[in-house]
């Protein structure tokens, strides 16, 4: 029986290798090679290693290891996801919600996370929905600006 940890790092040798593109797709894949798991704990190693997923063309998409290093990168990388995946930003206050096309809103949030601003308090993902906290009002109006500037390209 393999640790979490074990077969978190599997996980990610395997989606560095192929083109998985479903959660079920990961299941079979691991359970080819004898690892014993079920849907919901591969959602939750999805989750916890903040897999992204990427567009491979023809209307397809395979999971990815966010590769982001640099502060470039961070923001080139929210460039891309914003102009791919994200639908709609709005504001209240200094909460700001952010809408994704359905499974990408914790790959987005990683990305943001990446940004460690001092003007982001944190961020909390669900499928298709970011909660995003900004530190006070004024930089929650400044970060919408921010982030529809983002959307637009």
């Amino acid at each position: 029986m393999l640790s979490k940890e074990q077969r978190q790092k599997r996980i990610q040798e395997i989606i560095s290798r192929e083109n998985i593109s479903t959660q079920s797709e990961l299941v079979d894949r691991l359970r080819a090679e004898g690892i014993r798991v079920t849907q919901a704990t591969v959602s939750r190693d999805i989750n916890e290693l903040r897999l992204v997923r990427l567009p491979i063309g023809k209307s397809k998409h395979r999971y990815s290891l966010a590769s982001v290093q640099t502060e470039l990168d961070v923001m080139d990388e929210l460039g891309r996801l914003f102009r791919t995946f994200v639908t709609d930003v709005d504001r209240g206050e200094n909460l700001l919600i952010v809408k994704t096309a359905e499974g990408h809103a914790n790959g987005v949030a990683y990305v943001l996370d990446k940004l460690r601003r001092d003007d982001i308090v944190g961020t909390l993902a669900g499928q298709d929905t970011i909660l995003l906290v900004a530190r006070t009002t004024s930089e929650g109006e400044a970060l919408l600006e921010e982030l529809h500037g983002l959307m637009l390209g």
